[in-house]
């Protein structure tokens, strides 16, 4: 007869993404079968992703964000409460006490407690229209503030602090930003890199305030507060964000006589144990050798040193944790490697500064110039993934280690390929993956690079190490004679650029002759809408004839953008957002006929919503007898260029920004390409159309048009990197005619302008000397075809409604010209939605 041993209670306090990485690593490594477990989450929600929350405001919901929905914890007996604070600890009786007063038995406790913002004790701090930047109830508080006001000053200028400030001018706000030191990022950047940031910050339209100390808030004249300044200047704001820093929450700890250090945090040892051999402490609430960790990152190393100990290895000790950082704060590149501020004795520093392209670059060497001990990156982090490897396995520097901060093309060495990495080298720092992590991943059956994602977590968390990943996965699969593949799909052996050359070279007119020569079967929902729109951008062909209509999605095959409710919308070109007192009337008086919800977009166009299929050919009908042409929307193809009116009307231009957009939109609005297209002009550096977020952006100046490339906002928002200045028109068209076409040519299938350009061996340089110098010798050929898609301009709702075949497929029924009167659609809440049966009886008896 056996009898079952009874589980230990494990009770772990705090449900953020330390203490779930905590679980996971317990439930990976068998330790619900030896515990217990119960989580007690002081939020409403379950674990979310933090690292990410200022995608909140981009769209991403609570559940997007959500490590988890119950499913992992629930499978494997873990009992979870939320919204549920815990009070005390009662070590003595091992329980833990609830805000109720219930108390739970506990054999080990795990304190995953977290951290709490800073807010300075300024007079005023707790006014309304105040806020703290940790939790999604903040953004939801902040967010329903901002629909509000005007203006939002972030008090603190560090990661966090303009994480925030980038949040809220999102949501549309005038923003400053306020700092006590002397720059921006103090822990991580020095005096020079934080003045190069705060330029670059300003330059994106966000005050920055330095060296600036609050002494009061109090009742602003103009706006909601006013900041009054030790130095006797004030700013008046209507928010105001506290990000002043954060401070462990040790609450738990002080109250039951646990360790604590004289400044804050838990203290722990190696294994993550507290004072108390059964009380652990993991992430930002934890103090390891007199330091505290604010990334997540090191939190998930204690979270596996913990759940180690708990199942009784000494393998996994917690040693401390590299603090590096690399991210885009407000669009802007920012890179932090170890000794940051060389306070290394005997330390070395190399230097390297371009005020053109706002980039700083700085090694901090040791006194041999041998090793990498730290370095700042502001405004180009393309570097940083070498610099860090240098720096985490003590590679040896090449002889002349500034060259790793060069410019490409000056000298530069190659950037440090994935054999020169030892095995032990940290890919992954928010999981602890190493090389030979993936090397075993690889070795074990996962031959794709979601494969080894799956199997290490590599890349799941900030997503900062996923070009090296990639780079480590590929030299892996090579290494075991197992071929990399680069095809589209099953169908092509061959990348979306080889495809793009075949269709070109070999003059092919189709999907079906192109598959005859090149691929087999029949094609499928990847390859077929890339060759669709391969084709338009060669041939520039009427997207819905015959052999290309099935290539198309829903979208291009209708001509609209399809809404969530099954009708579509209709967008009509507006160049520039310039439209007549005409135009205006005849887009409301369709609007009106159609019951059309209608909505000025961020483009300076019209939409049109609730159109059903049957009715668009009527309604672009309308639109075209008044002088409007397809916008396509609809496409992967130009949509907008934005404009201020320039030096036509305000005071400030400096150039005709409104007739350059006009002339830029009407040359491109042809285009199909690998991805949307986005340009903007503005007359002036005030940048009010916001020219530097876009694919392509275009600036005046006194010596003519600065050009701007590669920026695009969205889910990943990037700024735009300065290519040319001083322009003249002609010019600036001739290297906009050659970058376009260029990134038709050789980018992937849904590829951003964005994206492909990091992608560039040599980056911006690179495309530089492609468009500039014509180091290929192509830039002839591609303003050829510029000139072709130009020349081939073809509405194509003009063309449609002028098709009889065409027009077929906007029939509602598939063989009859008719239409079904009882499908009645009625207006609701300034949406439109199929009526009910009740509503059509009523509508029926009113006609009556």
């Amino acid at each position: 007869m056996t009898t079952s041993t009874k589980k230990l209670n494990l009770v772990v306090v705090g449900n953020g993404m330390v203490g779930h990485h905590f679980i996971e690593s317990l439930i990976e490594q068998g330790g619900h079968e030896q515990f217990s477990i119960t989580v007690f989450g002081e939020e409403p929600h379950l674990a979310y992703d933090r690292v990410h929350l200022s995608e909140y405001f981009q769209g991403k919901g609570a559940a997007d964000l959500a490590m988890t929905d119950g499913s992992l914890y629930d499978d494997n007996g873990v009992k979870y409460v939320t919204d549920c604070l815990v009070t005390g600890i009662d070590r003595e009786a091992k329980k833990v006490v609830l805000k109720d007063g219930t108390e739970v038995a506990y054999d080990k406790l795990v304190l995953s407690t977290g951290s709490f913002p800073f807010v300075p004790p300024i007079p005023g701090h707790d006014r309304a229209n105040t806020f703290v930047y940790r939790t999604l109830e903040d953004l939801d508080a902040i967010r329903d503030c901002a629909a509000n006001v005007k203006t939002g000053t972030v008090v603190g200028g560090g990661l966090l602090g303009l994480e925030a400030a980038n949040a809220l001018q999102n949501l549309g706000l005038t923003t400053h930003v306020v700092e006590f030191a002397p720059r921006l990022m103090p822990v991580q950047l020095d005096e020079q890199g934080g003045e190069v940031l705060k330029g670059m910050i300003e330059g994106l339209g966000v005050a920055v305030h330095t060296a600036t100390a609050t002494n009061e808030i109090v009742d602003g004249e103009q706006a909601f507060h006013r900041m009054n300044f030790a130095d006797g200047s004030h700013l008046e704001t209507d928010l105001i964000l506290f990000s002043a820093g954060i401070r462990p929450q040790d609450a738990l700890a002080k109250q039951s006589g646990l360790e604590v250090g004289e400044r804050g945090g838990i203290v722990i040892n190696n294994d993550c144990q507290t004072s108390d051999e059964n009380i652990y402490a993991i992430g930002e609430c934890a103090l390891w050798n007199n330091r505290l960790y604010g990334l997540v990152a090191p939190g998930y190393t204690m979270a596996k040193a913990a759940a180690a100990n708990l199942l009784g290895q000494s393998d996994k000790a917690f040693m401390g944790a590299d603090m590096s950082t690399k991210l885009k704060l407000l669009g802007c590149d920012v890179g932090s490697v170890g000794d940051a501020h060389a306070a290394t004795q005997g330390s070395k520093v190399f230097v390297y500064q371009d005020q053109l392209s706002n980039a700083y670059r700085k090694m901090v060497v040791s006194e041999d110039g041998k090793k990498l001990l730290g370095a700042v990156l502001v405004g180009d982090n393309s570097y940083y993934d070498t610099l860090l490897q240098y720096y985490l396995n003590g590679i040896d520097l090449p002889e002349q280690a500034q060259s790793l901060i060069l410019p490409a093309g000056s000298g530069a060495p190659a950037a440090l390929g994935v054999d020169a990495l030892p095995a032990t080298a940290s890919i992954c720092s928010c999981h602890n993956v190493t090389k030979q992590d993936i090397s075993d991943a690889v070795c074990g059956g996962a031959l794709s690079l979601g494969d080894v994602k799956g199997a290490t977590k590599a890349a799941t968390g900030c997503g900062g190490c996923a070009a090296l990943l990639k780079k480590c996965v590929d030299h892996e699969l090579l290494a075991l004679g197992v071929e990399v593949s680069t095809d589209i799909c099953e169908h092509f052996a061959y990348t979306r650029q080889d495809l793009y050359n075949l269709v070109k070279v070999e003059g092919i007119k189709s999907f079906q002759e192109l598959l005859d020569k090149h691929g087999k079967g029949h094609g499928c929902e990847i390859c077929k809408p890339a060759v669709g729109s391969i084709l338009a951008s060669v041939w520039n062909d009427y997207v819905l004839k015959d052999n290309h209509i099935a290539l198309q999605d829903t979208n291009d095959r209708f001509l609209a953008n399809m809404q969530k409710d099954g009708t579509y919308s209709i967008v009509p070109r507006v160049p520039g957002g310039e439209i007549t007192a005409e135009k205006l009337i005849a887009l409301g008086e369709v609007a009106k006929e159609y019951g059309l919800y209608t909505k000025i977009t961020g483009g300076q166009r019209i939409d049109l919503f609730g159109a059903t299929v049957s009715q668009l050919p009527e309604i672009w009908g309308k639109l075209i007898d008044a002088g409007f042409e397809t916008g396509q929307a609809y496409g992967k193809s130009l949509r907008t260029v934005k404009s201020c009116v320039g030096s036509t009307w305000c005071r400030y231009g400096v150039n005709d920004s409104l007739s350059m957009a006009i002339a830029l939109e009407n040359r491109y609005k042809g285009l199909r390409a690998p991805h949307k297209i986005k340009f903007a002009v503005s007359g002036c550096t005030r940048e009010c159309a916001e020219a530097q977020s876009k694919d392509i952006g275009v600036i005046a100046t006194e010596g003519g048009w600065n050009l701007y490339v590669c920026g695009n906002g969205g889910m990943k928002p990037r700024h735009g990197d300065l290519f040319a200045k001083d322009l003249d028109d002609d010019t600036l068209i001739q290297y906009i005619d050659r970058i376009l076409m260029f990134y038709v040519k050789t980018a992937d299938r849904l590829q951003r302008t964005s994206v492909w350009m990091d992608n560039l061996e040599g980056g911006l340089d690179y495309l530089k000397d492609v468009v500039i110098n014509d180091k290929l010798g192509l830039c002839e050929e591609l303003e050829a075809q510029m000139t072709h898609v130009v020349d081939t301009f073809q509405c194509e709702w003009k063309t449609t409604l002028e098709d009889k075949e065409a027009l077929k497929n906007f029939r509602q029924f598939v063989n009859l010209d008719a239409k079904d009167e009882n499908v009645v659609f009625v207006q609701e809440r300034d949406q439109i939605r199929p009526a009910t049966a009740e509503e059509k009886a009523q509508l029926i008896a009113k006609a009556v």
